[in-house]
């Protein structure tokens, strides 16, 4: 496996990260994957690391460069609502406008592009917790390259405001799965059921489904809730969804 520490260019400063390759002198098909609110850290780069063993070419960029970098939080986050905790993720995602994640999406696409080790057919994207939202804008932005996104335990997929995620359907070409957390606060039942009307509406290629057990970030291992066995099962619709589609 190669690793290599990047950096990525951006029109409002520099997002490091981690690039991975099986192996030097080959193109793969080339891969985003987006960490969720807790940033780049061991979990995610075992995560990206194994996506990019299936054979592809991963950037794993830090999506929360406008705020600062890794590590994000210099102390220990509680997800459960604590006033400190819910301060730090409103400054990493308050700049993640729209007009910014659109942005963002095409200097990270063509950075992966213009690796050595990247093919030059269709790319993927995946995204967690709050970078659910940001694969399926990115998926919505560069529709040129962008073939396949998926989203796991995504929160605020679908919202009343008018700047909602579910309302780049439109624009977008890929093929997209969410796979959803039960008894997620930041995508409850409700929203799950609109979320897929608006995809049944939209009539592009979807598949959207509930994660039986399986709590607002069980794909991490390093989150409370790792679910294994229904993490698994994530990583096996993620890897099936980009053979599908990007090989």
């Amino acid at each position: 496996m190669i690793e290599e520490e990047i950096q990525v260019h951006m029109t409002d400063g520099t997002s490091e990260g981690i690039l991975y390759c099986p192996e030097r002198g080959r193109r793969w098909p080339g891969v985003i994957h987006l960490t969720d609110i807790g940033g780049i850290r061991p979990a995610h780069r075992d995560m990206a690391r194994r996506l990019a063993a299936e054979g592809y070419t991963v950037l794993m960029p830090n999506v929360f460069y406008r705020t600062g970098r890794p590590p994000l939080f210099d102390f220990k986050p509680s997800m459960g609502g604590d006033e400190r905790t819910t301060k730090r993720i409103a400054e990493m995602t308050g700049p993640l406008t729209p007009e910014a994640v659109e942005d963002d999406a095409s200097k990270y696409v063509d950075f992966l592009a213009a690796r050595d080790s990247t093919g030059e057919g269709a790319m993927g994207v995946v995204g967690y917790c709050a970078t659910g939202s940001m694969a399926i804008r990115i998926a919505a932005a560069r529709p040129d390259r962008i073939a396949a996104a998926a989203s796991f335990h995504g929160g605020r997929l679908f919202t009343e405001a008018p700047t909602s995620p579910h309302l780049v359907l439109p624009g977008i070409k890929a093929a997209l799965y969410f796979g959803h957390a039960i008894q997620d606060r930041s995508m409850p039942d409700e929203a799950i059921e609109k979320l897929t009307r608006a995809l049944e509406s939209w009539g592009g290629r979807y598949e959207s489904e509930v994660y039986e057990g399986a709590y607002h970030s069980w794909t991490v291992p390093d989150s409370p809730v790792y679910n294994q066995s229904q993490a698994e099962r994530a990583f096996q619709k993620l890897t099936d969804l980009f053979t599908r589609t990007l090989r």
